[in-house]
């Protein structure tokens, strides 16, 4: 297939385009690299930088190639920020996407696959949590999210544009070649590794008086590398199946002092923890029921074992300390 990743230069996407390249794929990468990194495109992908809210950019790469889909990886993803800044999410997370369906819509592409949220769940009434538990956006970055859903269920409806939207809980590891550099970084595990690499002399965590048994956040960690293979997936079946969402996670929640003490074990290294106070937006606990994804798709997490899947990252982050720059 001949496939546009749009935000194709960061954690995720990058990786995503190796694995459609390794698959055999064509890819172009559409990215502004405001969060992304020119580095981590793949060599084998041809690489456009351009911003998804200028719509001749995207007409020019669309007349310029017939897809035969698309992967939207683009956006703003810090949940605190959102809620310090509505409107940069509000506005620039959907106007960003709805430019993008419209070029899909207009030239013809029949497959669209959304990097969605678990954060649509702010209000969850059953963990783990299946794609039949009720949506509350629980920041404006997971409202901006449900948005594009929302669009998406429509373009389906009624223009026959097939879609996957893949609400994945906390995407984390790397590959062999690719891994996380967020600037700045508000993800845990490439957190505790950079006070492991004495690049933060601690970890400041966000509260410890959550209704769990340590008083930590409990999360789902899903490598990058199985969230890859449920993309790709999903891009060869969403003909046969028709339109989709799908809770992706493995099932297995640690809390925030689980990773840490499993980071210690892996890096040999010292973690001090002190702990600040609660961010906005954070719930005590997501699980993701995976059954849907497993059944439908064939889908099956390799990386179960929270200890090897900070090893991929380890591994990683001790080659670049200081990320693509370095």
């Amino acid at each position: 297939m001949h496939i546009l990743v749009t935000g194709g230069a960061g954690y995720i996407g990058s990786i995503v385009v190796e694995e459609l390249i390794k698959a055999g794929d064509s890819v172009v990468v559409f990215d502004s690299l405001v969060q992304g990194h020119r580095q981590a495109v793949h060599p084998d992908a041809v690489f456009v930088q351009g911003d998804l809210r200028d719509r001749a950019a995207l007409d020019t790469v669309f007349e310029a190639h017939r897809f035969d889909g698309v992967m939207h990886f683009a956006s703003h993803i810090q949940v605190g920020e959102s809620m310090r800044k509505p409107m940069k999410h509000l506005r620039d997370n959907t106007m960003s996407g709805l430019n993008l369906l419209d070029a899909v819509v207009q030239h013809g592409v029949p497959r669209f696959i959304l990097s969605s949220t678990a954060a649509l769940f702010g209000a969850p009434e059953r963990v783990p949590i299946d794609e039949d538990e009720r949506i509350v956006p629980g920041s404006p970055y997971a409202e901006s999210k449900y948005m594009l859903e929302r669009s998406l269920h429509w373009l389906d409806r009624l223009t026959g544009l097939r879609y996957a939207s893949f609400r994945y809980f906390n995407a984390c590891g790397a590959s062999a070649t690719r891994g996380e550099d967020h600037r700045p970084e508000s993800h845990l595990i490439p957190l505790v590794l950079q006070v492991a690499l004495g690049k933060r002399e601690k970890l400041v965590m966000n509260g410890n008086d959550y209704p769990t048994p340590d008083g930590t956040c409990i999360r789902d960690y899903i490598h990058v590398l199985d969230l890859a293979k449920a993309h790709i997936l999903a891009l060869r079946r969403i003909d046969e199946l028709g339109s989709r969402c799908y809770n992706l996670g493995t099932g297995k929640g640690f809390s925030n002092l689980e990773v840490v003490e499993a980071a210690r074990d892996v890096t040999g290294r010292p973690v001090p923890v002190e702990f600040g106070p609660r961010r906005p937006g954070d719930l005590a606990v997501l699980v993701a029921a995976n059954d849907r994804v497993c059944a439908e798709l064939g889908w099956e997490p390799r990386y179960t074992d929270l200890r090897e899947i900070i090893q991929t990252a380890w591994d990683w982050h001790r080659v670049h300390p200081d990320g693509y720059e370095g």
